[in-house]
């Protein structure tokens, strides 16, 4: 049998090396001695490769861009230095929150910018010449971005050359690379027409709006353009729902699952308010131990612990209505929230925003409590007259289903954990009513009364001890 020939000391002669560019090693074709250029219409790299002995010592030059680019960035990078020897501490409290502000608008431009050069980048396959498989496993290579990054933006950048409209407001900083994610996302070949028709809109809403509130708007987009597809997701995940309880050698008990929209909102309420009760407890008990100086270090459990005494707690109280024979609810488990002609309507949610199917419902329907609230002039007016100053009953119910969690901007705290505030206040002649209601959650509704205070010239409440924030 004829040997097969040594190949110590070679090479294997289609096997690229790596050479180290602006951004990390990156493949290269192989010589033996002298240089390799390689140019693109901006930049232009050189790179010295030898071997010594059995192994092979690479030199790289520094990166030359020549070309078009080349002002513009060496301004951006001038700009950043200059941003970056900025004292923060030396700014006064306006302009350093106008300057957060206007630093967040000019980085999604920068990714606008990212992504137009990433989409030609991508359409002439630039990223191919050295060997690579994708332009995600390139980008990641040579920015050290990970592969989840890399492809999320490559393909934000191929969705938008056909985004006109998106594209323009990204560029302009009217959205954010978040919201520009939620309608790349939408922009599904299925529906590719409809969004084509409705991406003005789509883009209108995702400028104007809170993000939750177009996550919301998004959401429903995408059940109406698809609607089968949505009903037999939703099917789907009911099917999938599952609960696992692994027991350890040691008793512990690993608690693991998932649960579709409806049943989760049951648990999720139901866990929270349990919680909430305990955090009360917690309280109570600082403020018995430290008075005045309790703080929220002196609580005697964490968040997690709290939700973990809330889950066997669920189960105590579950035990022990049905040894009383009790096992009627009392009270609704969960709000869903849907249009006022019928319920096959799209308007369909729970009331913390979470959209479902009305086909998930049909079975629900007939241990449900329907509840018509109306708002409005034409059916009853909510309004209480002034000998009442507490919002309670179907008063308190409605501004609840309207308002739904806290009002202050980008505040989430859900209705059963919020007070109802005047808006004019009760000792000014504010009446108890629909239309001077408020959801606002305890800090926000303090945090009101002493913005009017400041706003009067006068001095705020004083607290001498700041309640900590209830989970949520």
């Amino acid at each position: 049998m004829a040997r097969r020939p040594s190949t110590r000391g070679r090479r294997h002669p289609q096997r690229p090396a790596l050479c180290r560019g602006t951004h990390g090693w990156r493949a290269e074709p192989r010589v033996r001695h002298g240089h390799l250029t390689v140019a693109t219409p901006t930049v232009t790299i050189t790179v010295i490769a030898r071997h010594k002995g059995d192994g092979l010592t690479r030199e790289a030059n520094a990166c030359t861009m020549t070309g078009m680019a080349t002002d513009e960035l060496q301004a951006l990078g001038e700009a950043l230095d200059a941003l970056l020897r900025l004292d923060p501490g030396s700014l006064p409290d306006v302009e350093l929150h106008g300057s957060v502000v206007s630093l967040a608008e000019a980085r999604a431009r920068l990714e606008a910018a990212e992504a137009r050069l990433l989409g030609e980048w991508d359409a002439r396959k630039v990223w191919a010449q050295d060997g690579s498989r994708s332009p995600g496993a390139r980008l990641a290579r040579e920015t050290g971005s990970s592969s989840t990054d890399a492809n999320r933006r490559c393909r934000r950048a191929r969705r938008l050359r056909t985004m006109p409209a998106t594209a323009q407001a990204f560029a302009a900083g009217h959205v954010g690379p978040e919201r520009v994610d939620g309608l790349v996302a939408l922009n599904q070949p299925g529906v590719a027409g409809d969004f084509a028709a409705g991406e003005a809109d789509l883009v209108q809403a995702a400028t104007r709006l809170a993000f939750d509130d177009f996550s919301r708007v998004a959401a429903y987009w995408k059940a109406c353009a698809d609607d089968a597809h949505t009903v037999d997701r939703a099917l789907r995940r009911r099917e999938e729902r599952c609960l696992h309880l692994d027991a350890t050698l040691d008793g512990t008990l690993h608690v693991r699952g998932t649960l579709e929209g409806v049943d989760g909102e049951i648990v999720r309420t139901e866990l929270e308010r349990l919680e909430h009760e305990l955090w009360e407890a917690d309280w109570r008990h600082a403020r018995a131990e430290h008075g005045d100086d309790a703080r929220p270090e002196h609580l005697v459990r964490t968040s997690v612990q709290r939700r973990a005494d809330a889950l066997v707690e669920m189960a105590k109280r579950a035990a022990a209505a049905r040894s009383a024979g009790t096992t009627t609810p009392p009270r609704p488990l969960y709000t869903v929230l849907v249009d006022l002609d019928t319920f096959t309507s799209r308007i369909c949610e729970t009331s913390r925003g979470s959209i479902l199917a009305p086909e998930l419902l049909a079975d629900r329907l007939f241990d449900a409590e329907v509840e018509r609230v109306v708002f409005g002039p034409p059916d009853r007016p909510m309004r209480v007259g002034r000998k009442t100053r507490f919002f309670t009953g179907a008063l308190r119910r409605c501004i609840e289903v309207r308002d739904r969690w806290c009002t202050h901007p980008g505040c989430r705290i859900p209705a059963e954990l919020c007070d109802i505030d005047h808006i004019t206040p009760w000792e000014e002649g504010g009446r108890t009513s629909q239309e001077n209601g408020r959801l606002l959650c305890g800090p926000h509704n303090r945090w009101a009364y002493d913005d009017i205070q400041r706003q009067r010239g006068r001095p705020p409440a004083r607290r001498r001890t700041r309640r900590p924030r209830a989970p949520t």
